[in-house]
C-alpha cells in the first residue's frame, strides 16, 4: 500500500547526523511512497548553537531533489506556510524527527493543525526523547508536542522507557538506527588513509562532536595502559562543544603527545573516509546517551566498535563479532577492549560485520514505519 507522507526535518545545507538521517529516510521512503519533504530555512539562532556553524560546507553534499526549504522554528510565519503545504498534500502520515526541546513550540503548533479535520496521523522519530545533558524543564517541553503524536519510533530500549514515562499509552516500536553507508564512496585502503593523515601503524578513532557525555576523558586516561602493550595512535576528530584545553592538558600531563592527535573541527563529508579507513576500530566511550549515528558510520566502513553499555550500544554491538562493550567511566576496561580488537584480523572483523548488515538497513526502517502505520489504522 502506497502512503502519502509529509516529512518535516533538517536537510542540506544543514550539517550533522539528524540532517543526514532525515535526508536518507526521504530517499528511501520515496521509492515506495508519495513523499513531500518540508525542510528548513534556518535551524537554530546563532546564539543557541555551540559550534562554529550549523551549515554544511562539504563538496559532497547529502541532499535530494524535491526538498522544500520552508521552515524556520524561530519564525511562526513559516510554521503557517509549512502547515499550508502539508495540508495541501493531504497526507496519510506526517513524520517528524524529535531530538531536542527547541523544536517543541513549532511542532506543538504544526502537528495538530496539519491533522485538524483530517485522518492524518503523526509519527515522531525519537532520536532522543529528552536531550543529552538535559534540564529539568526538557521533559515538560517534550510532552508538549509529543502528546499530539499517534505513532512513535525509537532506536533504543532506553528511549522507549523514556517515552513511556512521558506517554504511558504511546504506540511505539523500536528498531535499529540504519547504517550510514552513504560515506562508503570515500573508502580507501588503510595504507593510503594513513599516508594522507601522516601516521603509521595501528590506529584507533574517536569521532564526532565532543561533549561531556561522550566520555572522551576516560579514553584518554586509558591510553597509557593501551600503549604499554601496543604501539598505536588515537585520532580525536570532531568539533569541541566544550573547552578543548581540558583535554589538551590531559594529553600533555599523561605524556601522550605524538600518540594522540586532535582535529578540533567539523569534518566535511568527503574527509570522513580518510579517518574511518585509517582506523582499526572506533571507540565510543560514552557515559550516557540513547544512540549513536557514529556507530553506524563505523559499520558502514566495516570497522569494529569499542563501546560502553549505554543507550542502544549494547543492543547493536555483538561482543567478539562486531566489537566489545564495557562499563562506562572505566578506563581499564576500555584499554582491555581496545587491545582485544587486535586479537582478530581486520578481515575477520569485516566478515562478521558484513554478516550483521541486514539488521541495519534503511529498508528495515521503512518497513517499520509501514508496519506501525498499518497497526495504527483506526
Amino acid at each position: 500500500m502506497s502512503l502519502r507522507i509529509v516529512l518535516i526535518g533538517p536537510s542540506y545545507p544543514f550539517r550533522g547526523g539528524i540532517s543526514h538521517y532525515t535526508t536518507l529516510l526521504y530517499r528511501h521512503l520515496r521509492r515506495k511512497h508519495e513523499v513531500r519533504f518540508l525542510s528548513l530555512t534556518r535551524q537554530y539562532p546563532r546564539w543557541l548553537y555551540p559550534g562554529q556553524t550549523d551549515r554544511d560546507h562539504s563538496e559532497f553534499t547529502i541532499q535530494e531533489d524535491g526538498t522544500e526549504n520552508v521552515l524556520d522554528p524561530s519564525n511562526p510565519l513559516t510554521w503557517w506556510e509549512a502547515i499550508r503545504r502539508a495540508r495541501a498534500f493531504r497526507p496519510d502520515l506526517l513524520i517528524l524527527p524529535w531530538w531536542v526541546s527547541f523544536w517543541a513550540p513549532s511542532y506543538a503548533a504544526i502537528v495538530p493543525l496539519v491533522k485538524l479535520g483530517r485522518p492524518t496521523r503523526a509519527l515522531f522519530l525519537c532520536h532522543n526523547v529528552t536531550p543529552h545533558e538535559g534540564r529539568r524543564f526538557d521533559r515538560w517541553l517534550a510532552r508538549w508536542p509529543l502528546h499530539h503524536g499517534d505513532l512513535f519510533i525509537v532506536h533504543s530500549s532506553q528511549d522507549e522507557h523514556n517515552l513511556r514515562e512521558l506517554l504511558p499509552e504511546a504506540r511505539v516500536r523500536r528498531t535499529f538506527h540504519p547504517t550510514y553507508d552513504v560515506f562508503k564512496r570515500f573508502d580507501m585502503s588503510k595504507e593510503e588513509a594513513r599516508r594522507q593523515l601522516g601516521v603509521q601503524g595501528d590506529t584507533l578513532l574517536f569521532f564526532g562532536f565532543v561533549r561531556p557525555y561522550k566520555g572522551l576523558r576516560y579514553l584518554i586516561e586509558a591510553m597509557p595502559r593501551i600503549l604499554q602493550e601496543r604501539d598505536l595512535h588515537l585520532w580525536i576528530v570532531g568539533e569541541f562543544w566544550q573547552d578543548a584545553e581540558t583535554y589538551l592538558e590531559q594529553i600533555q600531563r599523561l605524556g601522550l603527545q605524538g600518540r594522540v592527535h586532535v582535529m578540533n573541527e567539523y569534518v566535511s563529508n568527503e574527509q570522513v573516509g580518510a579517518y574511518f579507513s585509517a582506523a582499526d576500530a572506533v571507540v565510543l566511550p560514552y557515559t550516557s546517551g540513547t544512540g549513536s549515528g557514529i556507530a553506524q558510520i563505523a559499520f558502514g566502513y566495516e570497522r569494529p566498535i569499542v563501546a560502553t553499555a549505554v543507550g542502544d550500544l549494547p543492543e547493536i554491538v555483538i561482543p567478539g563479532e562486531t566489537g566489545y562493550v564495557v562499563p562506562p567511566a572505566a578506563p581499564e576496561a576500555l584499554a582491555q577492549a581496545a587491545l582485544a580488537i587486535y586479537g582478530r584480523t581486520a578481515e575477520e572483523w569485516q566478515a562478521s560485520i558484513r554478516a550483521q548488515r541486514d539488521r541495519f538497513t534503511w529498508d528495515r526502517l521503512v518497513e517499520c514505519i509501514e508496519g506501525l502505520t498499518a497497526e495504527g489504522q483506526p
